[in-house]
């Protein structure tokens, strides 16, 4: 294998849209000779640019680059040779200065270029600002767009002139910018997002502070590309009239008729937050479930709303290894270590106690923050802000 390129690198991701819709069309034999064309045509591209193929899973291809020219001169010249061929790939091209270690790359830019390829379509090519300018070239605007876990909305670029449906982006959304990956969670991840392909209602009950939002949040932006007219948070912790729980979801999605007029024919998933103030409002999620379709709800609450329809899913606590690993990414200092654990310990492994926790470390040592909650009794919120 070639060696990686180091500094200022760009990456480029590929992946093949509707590889399963594909096996079943061109069937095994056929389809294995497919792919096994888009592998060569690919690598030779790769091969002509200089680049170096860092990993590969399945139909995909992760490959660092050591000019952002190089890169862009690949993704043309692979599109172009796939362009007559029944596999079309989606490629996102992003530069950065990721650390290379012994491993392989580590770095936010990594994640980034994933996310940037996985927004694309079939033999769409989707650049990030940052390759358009070290690259020095003129190309599409895309416009603006929020990308799965990052914090920031990215100016994003076409290469060449074809054209495409909208970017599977989270820009159909109002979801709150997330300032950090979700920690753990997977399992809860994976169960969530079945329950919410097959089930129209789900709620999300658990204990003040267990995670319920920051989980639901997740799920949400994990299921935009399924719902084309958006996917939208209504926030009602500051609502305390069970009649306005109507209005204020009308009022988030600009509706100017009746909620279930606007509703009507829409694929659209609502997540309503913090309901267990306000569950004599059940009744208008039950209105909107028996009056629409295609509109899925996700509900964060202490207590269901117990109406037909609903999927209960419980959002416990943290297990030590994820509590941990959440006090870590919040924390300014972490030692001694041995005193994380046992605050993680201590903290029932409650997400919003571990990171009110962890922001103490900005003025207490962990060992400070641990004698603190030795000497009150067991509330966190008030031991932690004394």
């Amino acid at each position: 294998m070639a060696e990686l390129p180091s500094g200022t690198v760009t990456f480029l991701f590929t992946d093949i849209e509707g590889s399963t819709r594909l096996l079943h069309e061109l069937a095994a034999t056929r389809y294995a000779e497919a792919l096994a064309e888009h592998r060569r045509v690919l690598r030779k591209a790769f091969a002509q640019h200089g680049g170096v193929e860092v990993d590969t899973q399945g139909d995909a291809f992760f490959v660092a680059f050591p000019t952002a020219s190089g890169a862009l001169a690949a993704a043309s010249d692979a599109s172009a040779a796939l362009a007559s061929g029944p596999i079309h790939v989606r490629i996102g091209v992003h530069t950065g200065e990721p650390l290379l270690t012994g491993e392989g790359y580590v770095g936010r830019d990594v994640h980034k270029a994933a996310r940037i390829a996985a927004a694309g379509h079939g033999g769409q090519v989707v650049v990030s600002d940052a390759t358009r300018l070290a690259a020095g070239v003129d190309l599409r605007s895309l416009g603006a767009h929020r990308l799965k876990d990052l914090a920031m909305p990215e100016q994003l670029w076409q290469l060449g002139d074809g054209t495409f449906p909208p970017l599977k982006s989270l820009n159909q959304t109002n979801l709150p910018v997330q300032p950090s990956p979700l920690v753990g969670r997977q399992r809860e991840l994976e169960q969530g997002g079945r329950l919410l392909r097959e089930h129209r209602l789900v709620t999300l009950v658990g204990a003040g502070g267990s995670g319920k939002t920051r989980l639901a949040l997740q799920l949400a932006s994990e299921a935009v590309e399924a719902f084309p007219q958006g996917v939208w948070w209504v926030p009602l912790q500051g609502l305390r009239d069970p009649e306005l729980v109507e209005s204020t979801i009308a009022n988030v999605l600009g509706a100017k008729a009746e909620l279930i007029d606007h509703l009507a024919g829409k694929r659209m998933l609502l997540l309503l937050d913090n309901f267990e103030h306000l569950i004599g409002a059940a009744n208008v999620v039950a209105a909107i479930l028996a009056g629409t379709e295609h509109v899925h709800v996700l509900v964060t609450s202490r207590e269901p709303l117990r109406i037909a329809g609903e999927s209960v899913d419980a959002v416990e606590p943290l297990p030590n290894d994820d509590a941990v690993a959440l006090f870590l990414v919040r924390a300014a200092q972490v030692e001694p270590f041995a005193a994380v654990e046992e605050i993680c310990r201590r903290l029932d492994g409650l997400p919003l106690a571990i990171e009110l926790a962890a922001a103490r470390t900005a003025l207490l040592a962990p060992d400070q923050l641990l004698a603190r909650l030795d000497r009150g009794a067991h509330v966190p919120a008030r031991q932690l802000s004394a």
